[in-house]
């Protein structure tokens, strides 16, 4: 019997699911948003509340809770200085998470992540989800730009000429 047993298996062992969901926790730390199945989002979600409170603690030891349960590791190889600081800036999910998101729900008691359901996955209609968090903003469409060349000219007035006639 399964009584109490909420975990959504997922068709995969337990492992692979955990691993899974990791990685898609990463993501979603990295992106701000991700879009992925209904049923993994709401697996990811649980997860993601459980990383985002531990890290608005900001202790050493809830660094290391979080860093084991996202398998997050440093740089896979020996990196230069300034290589190092990009990795650190747009990589480095425990710096992303306890630096910038964590602080910004300071205030906020769970309810860190939104699912916004999509429409159905074309192969094997599958209900797709974007799952993001709560206080991010989409960019905005940019604006068509223009090519160097063909840049939109206003009408110059004429210039009246200084030679006399």
């Amino acid at each position: 019997m399964r009584h109490l047993k909420r975990t959504a298996k997922l068709g995969r062992t337990s492992r692979h699911r955990d691993a899974m969901l990791a990685n898609l926790v990463c993501s979603l730390i990295k992106h701000k948003r991700v879009t992925t199945t209904l049923a993994k989002a709401k697996a990811a979600r649980s997860v993601a509340e459980k990383i985002v409170t531990l890290g608005k603690h900001g202790t050493m030891q809830s660094r290391r809770l979080v860093a084991a349960r996202l398998h997050a590791h440093g740089p896979t190889v020996q990196l230069k200085k300034d290589e190092r600081q990009k990795w650190r800036q747009n990589e480095d999910v425990l710096r992303i998470l306890f630096e910038d998101i964590a602080p910004a729900f300071k205030e906020r008691n769970g309810g860190y992540t939104r699912i916004v359901k999509m429409n159905q996955r074309q192969g094997d209609a599958a209900q797709r989800a974007i799952l993001e968090w709560v206080d991010f903003t989409p960019p905005a469409p940019a604006a068509e730009e223009t090519t160097p060349g063909a840049e939109a000219k206003t009408p110059e007035p004429a210039k009246e000429s200084t030679a006399k006639a």
